[in-house]
C-alpha cells in the first residue's frame, strides 16, 4: 500500500511541476524547500540510528563497512555523474 501511496505523490508532483515549469520564482523556492527537506530527512535518520541500542553497540564495527560503502557510493556517483555530462550535456565549441 505504501509503495502506491509513493507513486501517487511522486505521479501529482510530476504535474504540478509541468504547471509551473516557467515559472522561475517557484522553482527557485521549490529548490530551497527540497534541499531542506532532505536536511531534515538526515536529521530524523540520525535520530532514529541513534535510538537504536544494537547499531550503536556494534557501530565500531558498522562504521568501518559504512565508511567504504558511503566512499564507493560517493565515487560511483560523482563517476557516473561526470560520463553522463560528457555524453549528454557538454556543448563542443565551435571556434
Amino acid at each position: 500500500m505504501a509503495s502506491y501511496i509513493v507513486i501517487a505523490l511522486f505521479s501529482v508532483g510530476i504535474g504540478v511541476g509541468w504547471l509551473f515549469r516557467n515559472k522561475e520564482k517557484t522553482r527557485k523556492n521549490v529548490d530551497v524547500a527540497v534541499t531542506w527537506a532532505v536536511y531534515l530527512l538526515l536529521f530524523l535518520l540520525g535520530i532514529s540510528v541513534g535510538v537504536n541500542e544494537e547499531i550503536i553497540n556494534n557501530f565500531s564495527r558498522i562504521g568501518y563497512k559504512a565508511f567504504w560503502l558511503t566512499f564507493g557510493a560517493v565515487a560511483g556517483s560523482v563517476l557516473l555523474a561526470k560520463l553522463v555530462y560528457e555524453l549528454f550535456f557538454k556543448t563542443k565549441d565551435k571556434a
